[in-house]
């Protein structure tokens, strides 16, 4: 059950996703402040209802919506808000929360031309168009105003925006600077590390973003601020946080290395090295998959450990010290 901790009350609620509860969490102050909202079902709508009632509190009373993330699991219930409600995030939360017929156009295009250039097999590519599925535990909402780096949140002294993207373009952290909380969002995880998906580019036909190297940019960043306690998207709290941003950065470290290796013998694909590192999940979670392998392998080309080169339209990887350099 819900309980308030120094004006902070976290409220989990359950997903249709394999990632399980999603942590939101209510903020007192001049305003009383939902930070995400959870996905949209009638099972997390009942959840939530239910643990208001046991601070006292029903929907009405909630006055604003802060969005860490645009991601379904965080933002889905605002459609069962009324259109009253402030909402307020990053900039880039709103192209994916209030979708157009052309976006969703363009997020096909983009993962098509993607699925092109990583040599995914042509029974695969029908796959582009399923990436949004988990659209339709989304909402259809805007932004009542934006929040970037810097920015002291409406209704809440004290608390202050970091930008963190990575795990999302729009992600952004709430830092409370008297007692060094933070509200992180998908950004730190206790047990896992959060995966930097790929997205489309802001202007279609621009450079994809670098999730994998913003991620990484997004937690050296934070080691800027004396953070003491850090509450999560998903599962428990955190503390000790320098220590667990040093742990995360060597594994993912370890793990591009290990692609590396993986490029030794000769040439690969995105496809074929995300079908050996996830051989039974790659076609489950093809989205997933291919964002951590990507994020891979844009970390090893910005060390010059690999190189890249086209044959056609399918981009090729080795390794600059690999037996099978070409």
């Amino acid at each position: 059950m819900a309980e308030w901790k120094n004006q902070i009350a976290k409220i989990t609620l359950p997903t249709p996703f394999a990632v399980g509860d999603v942590n939101i969490y209510l903020i007192k102050g001049d305003r009383l402040t939902l930070v995400d909202a959870g996905p949209k079902t009638e099972e997390a709508w009942e959840s939530l209802k239910f643990q208001l009632a046991g601070l006292g509190l029903t929907p009405e009373d909630i006055e604003q919506v802060i969005l860490t993330h645009d991601h379904p699991d965080h933002a889905g219930l605002l459609d069962y808000f009324p259109d009253s409600l402030e909402v307020f995030g990053h900039y880039l939360n709103e192209r994916w929360i209030n979708r157009t017929e052309e976006f969703l156009e363009e997020h096909d295009r983009f993962y098509l031309g993607l699925f092109t250039e990583f040599g995914i097999p042509q029974q695969y590519l029908r796959m582009a168009g399923q990436l949004k599925k988990s659209l339709k535990y989304s909402c259809h909402r805007s932004l009542t105003r934006t929040l970037s780096e810097g920015d002291r949140l409406p209704g809440l002294a004290g608390w202050k925006v970091i930008e963190t993207p990575g795990h999302a373009q729009s992600h952004i952290s709430l830092y409370r600077e008297e007692d060094g909380v933070l509200l992180a969002g998908d950004h730190i995880l206790a047990h896992i590390s959060p995966n930097p998906l790929l997205e489309p580019p802001l202007i279609a036909g621009g450079e994809r973003p670098k999730p994998q190297l913003q991620y990484n940019v997004s937690l050296k960043k934070l080691r800027d601020y004396p953070i003491d306690l850090v509450y999560t998207g998903h599962g428990a709290e955190v503390r000790k946080l320098p220590q667990l941003i040093d742990r995360r950065l060597e594994r993912q470290h370890d793990r591009a290395m290990h692609v590396k290796e993986m490029l030794n013998e000769r040439p690969k694909t995105v496809f074929e090295l995300c079908r050996e590192l996830f051989p039974k999940a790659f076609e489950r979670e093809l989205g997933l998959t291919l964002s951590e392998t990507v994020g891979q392998l844009d970390y090893l080309l910005s060390l010059d450990e690999i190189e890249s080169y086209d044959d056609g339209n399918v981009m090729y990887y080795r390794s600059k010290r690999g037996v099978g350099r070409g």
